[in-house]
């Protein structure tokens, strides 16, 4: 696994080594040494699987409490994911980083707690897997709108559409009125 620091150097994207021949291919997609070293000391206790056709975005989510540290991938299909640093004292506050993540690319990303996570669906469909590091918990869910000037996040909107997305992120905050962390990654 080759781990590569981003702007944002506590995001990590993870690419795997692939070794394939005519049968398919094989590749390891954790390793629980390595990852503790090159990204975060941190145990995974619940699995997510999304599956979302094109033009969704989901996001910007996080928790206010029991904050998750996210290692996602895209097992069918191409999403643009997106992670901002919502950490108050953080020397990359308010910045994002963006990575087309797809099964094609294998590649994963590495968001750590302290983070608010979302992604677009660029192909006619993708399912998103990740690990979290803490439960889902729907009383603490928060999320930062998708489109916050003062993020000017470049989505890679298809077609220049505007994305499809929930009830609850159509009303999600601006980051300057959210319910942010403190540097350490907790309310």
């Amino acid at each position: 696994m080759e781990y590569l620091r981003t702007s944002v150097p506590d995001v990590v994207i993870l690419q795997p080594k692939v070794f394939g021949d005519e049968r398919g291919f094989f590749l390891e997609t954790f390793r629980a040494d390595e990852f503790a070293e090159e990204c975060a000391n941190v145990t995974f206790v619940q699995d997510n699987h999304s599956g979302s056709r094109q033009g969704i975005l989901r996001g910007l989510h996080y928790q206010i409490q029991h904050a998750q540290g996210k290692l996602v991938r895209a097992v069918a299909g191409k999403i643009f994911d997106v992670a901002v640093d919502i950490r108050r004292g953080s020397p990359t506050f308010g910045r994002w980083v963006g990575e087309v993540i797809s099964a094609e690319n294998r590649r994963q990303i590495w968001i750590p707690a302290g983070f608010a996570h979302g992604f677009y669906v660029m192909s006619d469909w993708a399912e998103v897997f990740y690990k979290a590091t803490d439960y889902y918990a729907p009383a603490f869910e928060r999320s930062i709108l998708w489109n916050d000037p003062a993020l000017q996040i470049d989505w890679p909107l298809v077609d220049g559409h505007l994305p499809i997305l929930s009830e609850k992120d159509k009303a999600a905050a601006l980051l300057q009125n959210a319910e942010i962390y403190d540097q350490r990654g907790s309310a």
